[in-house]
């Protein structure tokens, strides 16, 4: 790097003033203290200098190192632990200052809290924007990294924004709420692209498939598995490990020496954080053993600092302070649509939003200045906020604009580190915003499903022609009745006897489970003879997948019949409002193993752009129909164009041509 390029990123000559400067204010801090707390006092004008040298020089050079040993507990109490180690430390430095008095943990861990608040508003007051303190910090931390050896190739940082689709991020840049992705496409040194998600738009099997190249039998962010009566959740540490298990190879995305923060999935990387599969006590003893972190890179570096903590909780407590404003703005106003978010969600949002942004960030520089060659990494704040407050509210695209900035930071940090980098800006799949199915609707899918097949059988009433022709087909059929056993004991809760409902998103899974394997379209219409005419008009179900005996497997919509096996079109086709690549995505899904006897996609309307999610969201996806299958991908324009992307898996053939093209070696 260059001095011009560092002058860019740091402000020089200002280190011994500012040093001097939170120096003086620690030590006014330490006088403050002696005046509200009892059990603390400093009766000398000298005293309050010293100790906060001391105080300073604790927590620069040795609390590092005390860190090693005290990390966990740093880490499960989110840094506020660090504080109580830090204090008993600053109960021992003060100590052997003639005449300080300190009375015990309690009155060292309230110095040490307010010194360090006072110390990071000082250092932030100091600096002109946020930026230049993150990079005085990113340098210092660059200094200790040892140095890999000349002549690597580039690496590549993967940075996730989950759930932001191409034309809401077209949109960003155009509006202002992404400069630094405007200010790459203005200068012509990335170029933006869409890539087509699975049916499946959901987290799970897009991060599955780029990361590991498989994304095979992976219906949902959770679907149910008939052979074992098991509902799998991708966000469960026990399940995504077992997915993981059933994808990998060993020779994932990031095999070689690579990292993974923010995700479901490691993509066989060695460092790991913020990762679901790579809980250490859930993972299988084998995959244990291949990972490099058992904490994960990240943490030390994020936690090292107890500043950290503080400045941490204050931003969740400025996002609590502004989702509540927010949820209140739109009762006020009649938004709609939109769904409860009280309770714990305030707190619970800044999961996301806050706490997993900054220990992503600080494991990316981490990572970045250690010099690891690939990097993939996901914010989750965006997707997490557009399901409660919408695609494009003002509060979900504030969230947008913290993300953009810290991207932008990574990128100007990227010319710390031993290596060059490129930095690759992707999502995993878009959102479609629209009410909730269960409000508009006035019952949800599973009560709709479970009430027409457990309950008193509907009259029939009129419809569209292919409801009509349904029930011609079962004219005069005596329906059967399904009664549960006594004795049964399931661990999936049934909408109606034998019968289990799981939705994720915009598609609704229906199993029918007193019979193995997949259940025939005709079987189906002889036990339930309602359910598909019902189901196949109602005004929120786009089209329905289900096999049949005589024709393979079918795509029912309200005015028109798909036979995907031989591509005949009966009436309207109910796929043509979704897209080219429908039958293909669909057929795919009809051969995975634990494909649903019954798969419902909610019903798009492309007038509007909305259509109605099964669970209660308002921006939402899983399913086919608009931008929730509308990925993008913002990459460095030197490299090879990437044509058209159909499919997770699609992307992982590109990224690994990417990394062999920069010179990366393939994973053994």
């Amino acid at each position: 790097m260059t001095t011009a390029e560092r002058g860019r990123l740091f402000r020089r000559g200002r280190s011994l003033a500012r040093f001097a400067l939170v120096w003086l204010t620690t030590s006014l801090a330490l006088v403050g203290m002696d005046d509200l707390l009892d059990g603390f006092a400093m009766p000398n004008w000298w005293q309050p200098l010293v100790c906060g040298l001391l105080l300073s020089l604790l927590t620069a050079v040795v609390w590092p190192q005390v860190l090693r040993v005290a990390l966990p507990l740093a880490l499960f109490t989110l840094g506020i632990g660090s504080f109580l180690v830090l204090g008993a430390g600053a109960v021992a430095a003060f100590a052997v200052v003639p005449g300080v008095e300190v009375n015990g943990l309690r009155t060292g861990f309230l110095v040490v809290v307010g010194v360090s608040a006072v110390s990071g508003v000082v250092s932030s007051v100091l600096a002109i924007d946020e930026d230049e303190v993150f990079f005085r910090r990113a340098r210092r931390r660059s200094r200790r990294c040892p140095d890999p050896g000349p002549d690597l190739p580039p690496g590549l940082i993967f940075l996730q924004v989950d759930g932001l689709g191409y034309d809401v991020v077209r949109r960003a840049v155009r509006d202002g709420d992404m400069p630094t992705l405007a200010r790459w496409l203005a200068e012509d040194s990335h170029a933006l692209v869409r890539w087509q998600t699975d049916w499946s738009s959901q987290t799970g099997a897009s991060v599955c498939g780029i990361l590991h190249g498989s994304n095979h039998d992976i219906l949902g962010f959770r679907w149910y598995e008939k052979d074992r009566d098991h509902v799998m959740a991708c966000a469960h540490p026990r399940d995504a490990a077992e997915i993981e298990r059933r994808h990998s190879n060993g020779r994932g995305l990031l095999a070689v020496d690579g990292a993974s923060h923010g995700n479901l999935f490691t993509g066989d990387a060695p460092h790991v954080s913020l990762t679901m599969s790579a809980v250490s006590v859930l993972l299988p003893r084998g995959l244990r053993r291949r990972r490099a972190d058992r904490v994960g890179a990240g943490y030390y570096a994020y936690f090292a600092n107890p500043v950290n903590a503080l400045r941490t909780l204050g931003s969740a407590l400025v996002d609590i302070v502004r989702e509540v404003s927010a949820s209140a703005r739109q009762r006020r106003a009649g938004v709609v649509p939109r769904v409860p978010r009280g309770g714990i969600y305030p707190i619970a949002r800044t999961g996301t939003t806050v706490i997993s942004r900054d220990v992503v960030v600080s494991a990316v520089l981490e990572d970045m200045l250690n010099g690891r060659p690939v990097v993939y990494a996901d914010f989750l704040g965006y997707d997490e906020v557009a399901h409660h407050s919408g695609i494009e509210r003002f509060d979900t695209l504030a969230v947008l604009r913290a993300i953009d900035q810290q991207i932008g930071r990574l990128h100007r940090a990227s010319r710390l580190g031993p290596r060059p980098y490129h930095l690759v800006v992707l999502s995993d799949h878009g959102q479609t915003q629209g009410w909730a199915f269960a409000h508009r609707f006035g019952e949800s899918l599973e009560e709709l499903v479970g009430r027409l097949c457990g309950g008193p059988a509907p009259e029939a009433v009129s419809g569209g022609p292919v409801a009509t022709r349904l029930r011609e087909r079962v004219t005069g059929a005596r329906r059967i009745e399904h009664r549960p056993r006594e004795d049964e004991r399931h661990e999936v809760t049934r909408v109606a006897p034998g019968v289990v409902v799981v939705v994720s998103g915009h598609v609704g899974m229906v199993s029918f489970t007193e019979h193995e394997g997949r259940v025939s379209l005709e079987t189906i219409e002889r036990e339930y003879p309602e359910l598909l005419p019902a189901l196949v008009d109602h005004p929120g179900i786009g089209f329905m997948l289900v096999r049949s005996d005589v024709h393979g497997p079918v795509v029912l919509g309200r005015d028109g019949v798909h036979r995907l096996a031989s591509g005949e079109v009966l009436g309207e086709d109910p796929l043509a409002l979704y897209g080219e690549h429908a039958p293909d995505l669909i057929r795919r899904v009809d051969t995975f193993p634990h494909c649903a006897d019954i798969m419902i996609n909610s019903r798009w309307d492309p007038e509007t752009g909305e259509a109605s999610p099964f669970e209660i969201h308002v921006g939402s996806h899983g399913g086919l129909g608009g931008e929730q299958e509308r990925g993008f991908l913002i990459h460095p324009k030197e490299f090879e164009p990437p044509g058209e992307l159909v499919g997770a898996e699609s992307l992982h053939r590109l990224f690994r041509v990417w990394l062999t093209k920069l010179g990366h070696p393939e994973p053994e």
